[in-house]
């Protein structure tokens, strides 16, 4: 069965060849030049993904993101940044706020259509709920949940700082380097500087409190949970 995606760009021309290029691959195409236009759509058919630029005319890209993450009956869907920013900060919020996965215009096609292929790929797992929830003391990380707690205590974290914790929880004693942690959660090709892996680290120990001490820096190499 096709997968839909709909597209979320004001630009003519790089709206035009995205769709080109996923309607080549089989995908079903669904387009937006505006938030409002791909809330809209959104709210009268789900997609299965969501290609979003964030340099929208009306309603920004991250606001548009923030809405569908923080609704039930959309959070689900998986979000794919398109931007021409590059600033650390940008990428970062975006993921903080839910994102899946970002391109950097100038884009390849090619590049773009694999990173949709592996976001698609990663969703389709985590629906097969195979995987066990990891336990360390009173720390449960329940990737069918997608839940992490301490006790009875909901940790609120965003997608990535969960998949970190799950990724270094689950192979305790372990030393990872950024790219390794990078690469594990959010599969190849995926770029995105030290500087982003250091803050949502950061995020992820302040979140779990006394247990961000176990998420331990291995000076020159990474990361690593101990315990």
């Amino acid at each position: 069965m096709k997968k839909t995606v709909l597209i979320v760009e004001d630009d003519d021309d790089i709206r035009e060849l995205v769709s080109h290029s996923l309607s080549r691959e089989g995908y079903r195409v669904k387009v937006a030049a505006t938030g409002v236009e791909a809330l809209d759509s959104v709210k009268s058919s789900s997609p299965d993904l969501i290609i979003l630029d964030l340099m929208l005319p009306d309603i920004d890209g991250l606001e548009v993101c923030q809405r569908l993450k923080t609704s039930i009956s959309t959070q689900s869907i998986p979000i794919v940044m398109l931007t021409a920013k590059t600033e650390d900060t940008d990428i970062v919020v975006g993921l903080e706020l839910g994102a899946d996965d970002y391109v950097t215009k100038p884009f390849s096609p090619r590049v773009l259509i694999a990173r949709i292929k592996a976001v698609l790929r990663r969703k389709a797992k985590e629906a097969e709920g195979k995987e066990e929830p990891v336990v360390v003391n009173d720390l449960v990380i329940d990737p069918l949940k997608y839940e992490a707690r301490i006790g009875q205590r909901l940790v609120e974290l965003t997608r990535s700082e969960f998949e970190i914790l799950r990724f270094l929880a689950s192979r305790r004693g372990l030393v990872f380097t950024r790219y390794q942690i990078v690469e594990a959660v959010h599969g190849e090709e995926y770029m995105v500087t030290d500087r982003a892996v250091d803050v949502q680290i950061s995020g992820l120990r302040k979140k779990l409190g006394t247990y961000g001490k176990y998420v331990e820096t291995v000076r020159g190499v990474g990361y690593r949970f101990k315990g």
